[in-house]
C-alpha cells in the first residue's frame, strides 16, 4: 500500500524558514536547537546486508532506465537491495518504464514504486523523509535517477559496510560523463536489454569531498530515528515546480557530519544538459542550461 504523507500548505513563513536553514546549515547555530541528535546506539550488522536505494523521477525516464537497467544487467550477489522510486502518475513515460521493469524478477532486488502527488514529488525531501522513516533496511542510499550502479558496485558497498555504525557514508570517487543532450548518441536508442557499457562510455573519475545529494548513504537506525530532515517543518510543504535540493546540506548538518568516505567502485553518473524537472521552454530552464554548459567548459 502506498502511504502518502499529509499535505502541508506552503507560505511566506515557510520560505523564510528555508532561507534561514540554508544559513544555519553552515554551522552558525547548533543543529540540536532544531532536531534531536542521531541515536548513538546503532546496530553493527555483518553478513548479508539489506540496502534500500531511494530515487525520485519527474520527466527523467530516459535517465532512470539506465539506473534500473544496471540492476538488471549486474544484479548484486552479496546484498539484498530494495529499490524505491518516487514518481507521479502524471508522468506517463516514467509510469510505463516502471511497469516494464516490474516484470523483471532480479535475484537480490525488490522493486518498490511509490506514487506521490506532483506537488509533493517536487520537493524531494518529502519522499526521502517518508522512505527514511519507513525503511527496514540496514542502510539507505539516497540518490538521484541519473546515477548508475556499475558491476559490483553494491556488493563492494556491502563489503565496506560490514560492522560499521557511521551515521552517514559516501563514495569517495564517482565517475561522470560530460554534459549530454537528450539526443546524444550515447543515450539515443538505448533499450533495457543493451549493455550500458556499450552506450555511455565516457565516464571520468571525480573525487568527492562530502555526502552530496545523490551520494548520501545513511545508517538505517539513523534514518528511522530522525528521518530526512523530519524535524524541519519548512521542508514539508509541496510545490508547483521542482525545488532546488538545499535540504541535502541541512541533512548533513542535522547528522553532524559530512559523511565518511568509502572506496566504492562503479559509482557512475550521467550528467545532462536538459533538466526535465523544470518548466519546459521557460527562461529559467534556458538560463540553467547555459550556466551548466559554461561551468562544464570551465
Amino acid at each position: 500500500m502506498t502511504l502518502t504523507p499529509p499535505r502541508v500548505a506552503d507560505g511566506a513563513w515557510h520560505a523564510v524558514c528555508r532561507h534561514f536553514f540554508r544559513l544555519a546549515a553552515s554551522g552558525i547555530v547548533p543543529a540540536r536547537w532544531f532536531s534531536p541528535a542521531p541515536p548513538m546506539q546503532r546496530d553493527a550488522v555483518t553478513g548479508r546486508l539489506t540496502i534500500e536505494v531511494v530515487s525520485h523521477c519527474w520527466q527523467y525516464a530516459h535517465l532512470l532506465k539506465h539506473q534500473l537497467s544496471s540492476l538488471v544487467l549486474h544484479p548484486p550477489q552479496q546484498v539484498d537491495v530494495r529499490v524505491t522510486v518516487f514518481h507521479a502518475v502524471e508522468d506517463a513515460d516514467t509510469v510505463a518504464l516502471l511497469a516494464y521493469f516490474a516484470r523483471h524478477e532480479v535475484p537480490g532486488v525488490r522493486w518498490n514504486w511509490q506514487v506521490l502527488p506532483p506537488d509533493q514529488l517536487m520537493r524531494r525531501c518529502i519522499g526521502r523523509n517518508q522512505a527514511a522513516l519507513a525503511t527496514t533496511a540496514n542502510w539507505v542510499w539516497f540518490t538521484d535517477c541519473d546515477l548508475v550502479f556499475g558491476e559490483g558496485c553494491l556488493d563492494a558497498l556491502a563489503e565496506n559496510l560490514q560492522g560499521r555504525t557511521d551515521a552517514l557514508v559516501y563514495p569517495q570517487v564517482e565517475h561522470c560523463t560530460s554534459l549530454l543532450a537528450d539526443d546524444d548518441a550515447s543515450l539515443a536508442g538505448f533499450s533495457p536489454e543493451a549493455d550500458l557499457a556499450g552506450t555511455v562510455v565516457d565516464f571520468k573519475a571525480r573525487a568527492v569531498s562530502r555526502a552530496t545529494g545523490p551520494l548520501q548513504i545513511a545508517h538505517g537506525d539513523v534514518a528511522r530515528a530522525v528521518g530526512y530532515c523530519d524535524a524541519i517543518a519548512a521542508y514539508k510543504p509541496g510545490a508547483d515546480h521542482w525545488q532546488k535540493c538545499y535540504e541535502d546540506r541541512t541533512f548533513r548538518w542535522l547528522l553532524g557530519t559530512r559523511g565518511v568516505p568509502l572506496d566504492i567502485p562503479g559509482v557512475q553518473r550521467i550528467r545532462h544538459v536538459s533538466k526535465g524537472r523544470y518548466r519546459a521552454g521557460g527562461r529559467m530552464a534556458t538560463l540553467r542550461q547555459q550556466i551548466r554548459k559554461a561551468k562544464d567548459r570551465a
